[in-house]
């Protein structure tokens, strides 16, 4: 299982958000660049990285920025944030991030991300499904995890046959930047229903004992942010714990 560092950015340095709000923000880089080398020296292969000016605008802000870091060093990154178009696709992969993230448009417009999927290749492409528990079931939340979709997380990837998409990222909103454990559950679930897909999970990571649940769930990579930044654990060890 890989484990993702995180980077979020927002005003240009790194950041994390309480629960996906806008209002609830800590910052802890002043330099990406440098987190991000930091990441790779201590053996990250992926990184995830985040435009939350983006996200909460609703069209990409940092493009420029994440290009920059694409070529800082040498490592994969998947990123997203304000993705709203077939330009945003194009910008992002042109400035060389390994994936990019699609996120609202995935439940909004899935027959255009279909179409990025199959034109681009389902290797270039990650499927971000931010989700809320609305009356017990899992609905993905939209443009910045401000809207509902009014639409559950199983019709949303019944959008998307087996061979059409493959990564696939969810988040429990509730427990993102909470650092109160992953939603056990709802991921053991989604290996149900779709054992076709590679299941980043995403949200509450507090310990290298979530990692190793994580990973015992069959899932396929683990989204890791305020834990690595508030010393929970190091990222080697992390590491270790997924492999």
């Amino acid at each position: 299982m890989l484990i993702y560092p995180a980077i979020d950015l927002k005003d240009g340095v790194c950041v994390r958000l309480m629960h996906g709000r806008f209002d609830q923000v800590t910052r802890y880089d002043e330099q990406p660049a440098a987190r991000l080398t930091a990441f790779v020296a201590e053996g990250a292969e992926w990184i995830h990285v985040v435009d939350l000016d983006g996200a909460e605008a609703g069209e990409a802000r940092q493009h420029g920025l994440i290009g920059e870091l694409t070529q800082a060093i040498d490592v994969n990154i998947q990123s997203g944030g304000g993705v709203r178009g077939a330009n945003d696709v194009a910008k992002l992969l042109d400035a060389g991030v390994s994936r990019v993230v699609i996120g609202s448009l995935a439940v909004t417009q899935p027959n255009d991300v279909a179409a990025w999927l199959k034109g681009y290749g389902v290797e270039r492409i990650t499927l971000a499904l931010d989700v809320q528990i609305e009356d017990g079931a899992p609905v993905p939340a939209l443009k910045g995890w401000t809207q509902s979709s009014g639409v559950t997380l199983w019709d949303a990837l019944d959008r998307y046959p087996e061979g059409t998409a493959k990564h696939v990222l969810v988040t429990d909103v509730g427990r993102d930047g909470a650092l109160t454990g992953p939603n056990l559950e709802l991921l053991a679930e989604i290996r149900r229903r779709r054992p076709d897909l590679v299941l980043q999970a995403s949200g509450g990571v507090s310990s290298l004992d979530d990692i190793r649940a994580i990973k015992a769930l069959g899932c396929h990579g683990a989204i890791v942010g305020r834990a690595l930044y508030e010393n929970r654990f190091t990222l080697p060890q992390a590491i270790a714990a997924a492999a």
